[in-house]
């Protein structure tokens, strides 16, 4: 996961500020040698780094807060501010034509993702915009390049417009323009080739097309994974075609997030767009603010919110409500709430987004392998209806039965029933008003001891 590293240093230095009642210069030197150390690892610019630790050395050691009654925070404030800062302030939107079609240029090198994104940012117009998309296949070089992207308009519903690969990409360029304006389609996405380096013949054939395009929008696709290289890479096509927007791909691996933090600030040019999954809806728009947030462990809620808006269908919400408050809640609605949770991408990444819950003791050693999501579902799809809607009449022989037909141990079976036994016991006490115990003491953290599959 990104960020993952940096994420980990940070937080546990802002922890040690965090409660001071004062806080020294000393302690202000202390704090941003560890924040300069994880920005580094983190392999963000060097020159960024220099910058951003002296900006949030000099206004944390401001009388606004070493005055102020919890320095602690307004330090870890600062940091949040300057952290937003450095990624871009806010979210900067695509350019959108006046004059329909609004045209967008992929760019950037091979194996960054551009064809997929391009599908991508496709499927995003059409859901979150109400556009009307083209996909154009420019990339004539490598192989399979073309089928790629008419496979992946194909999934999405988007038509692509090819000539093939004898035609040069200025001329499919023209021709795709023409074509969108007789069909009416109001957003065309030009897929263009990369090469394996940047070369002269690679950014001459670039610069033809946006000759003939004239597009709204430049748009880098870099590979987050390739860390410091990846400023260097915008940094050449920038200077060539003038970029207008960046899009991180693979933000959802194991990449230590550098390229984030150090593209805006070099370049000059905003991030509009990352990678956060591999699926063809796993494309977001870049919140600088919100990805400051996660990367404190502050949460990121507004994109948690929006996730779950997309993904979760709002009368089988209420439906469900109804069945935990009525205690008739079943497996086959525990699948199909799991199915719901799978759709809103990463186990890790929603975490990561609730305020805190890293911190939680019931979530802290939760198991957040989506693999058990798989198994869990095989479980229970090898039950009969009646068994899932009365899970009480699982005896050992039936849970053998089970165990087979999921290619599961009898002990994965079992430990589904606990918790799920355990999850329904937890909604009664959410549902149920009833927030004390018998004795009158609070009721123990659901969560608690629970080896939770999700």
């Amino acid at each position: 996961m990104a960020f993952e590293g940096l994420s980990e240093r940070l937080q546990a230095t802002m922890q040690r500020i965090k409660g001071k009642g004062k806080v020294t210069e000393q302690d202000i030197k202390t704090m941003m040698r560890e924040v300069r150390l994880a920005l580094l690892e983190a392999d963000v610019n060097f020159k960024v780094v220099k910058k951003f630790v002296n900006t949030v050395s000099e206004r944390a050691l401001g009388s606004d807060v070493m005055q102020s009654l919890t320095p602690g925070q307004q330090v870890i404030k600062i940091v949040q501010d300057e952290l937003t800062a450095l990624m871009g302030g806010e979210n900067s939107k695509i350019n959108m034509s006046t004059k329909p079609p609004t045209v967008v240029m992929m760019v950037g090198l091979q194996g960054a993702g551009k064809t997929t994104t391009a599908g991508k940012l496709a499927l995003l117009m059409r859901k979150k915009y109400n556009k009307k998309p083209l996909l154009v296949a420019c990339d004539i070089y490598r192989p399979a390049a073309i089928q790629q992207l008419q496979t992946v308009g194909k999934q999405i519903d988007v038509p692509v417009y090819t000539e093939g690969d004898q035609v040069s990409p200025k001329e499919i360029t023209e021709n795709a323009l023409k074509y969108a304006r007789e069909e009416h389609l109001d957003f065309v996405i030009i897929d263009t080739a990369g090469r394996l380096h940047i070369d002269e013949a690679l950014m001459n054939e670039l610069v033809d097309v946006k000759e003939v395009s004239k597009p709204d929008e430049i748009m880098l696709v870099v590979d987050s994974m390739t860390g410091q290289d990846a400023v260097n890479v915008a940094e050449s096509f920038d200077t060539t075609l003038d970029i207008t927007g960046v899009t991180l791909t693979k933000l959802d691996g194991d990449t230590r997030g550098g390229a984030a933090l150090s593209i805006r600030s070099v370049t000059d040019k905003p991030i509009k767009f990352i990678g956060m999954s591999e699926k063809l809806d796993g494309l977001e728009l870049f919140h600088p603010e919100r990805m400051a947030s996660r990367i404190l462990g502050m949460g990121d809620v507004l994109s948690l919110i929006e996730k779950a808006q997309q993904g979760v269908d709002e009368t089988k919400a209420k439906e469900l409500e109804q069945k935990m408050r009525t205690s008739s809640f079943t497996l086959d609605d525990f699948l199909e709430q799991l199915e719901q949770v799978k759709g809103l991408g990463s186990l890790d990444d929603l975490m990561n987004m609730i305020p805190g819950a890293n911190k939680m003791k019931g979530m802290k050693n939760a198991n957040m392998d989506p693999k058990q999501l798989d198994n869990v579902q095989a479980i229970i799809r090898s039950m009969t209806r009646e068994e899932r809607s009365n899970p009480d009449i699982l005896n050992v022989s039936r849970k053998r039965r089970i165990a087979q037909g999921s290619g599961r141990s009898l002990q994965e079976v079992n430990r589904l029933m606990k918790q799920f036994g355990d999850m329904k016991k937890m909604m009664k006490q959410f549902t149920g008003g009833n927030k004390k115990g018998k004795k009158g003491k609070r009721a123990s953290n659901p969560f608690q001891g629970m080896n939770l599959p999700f």
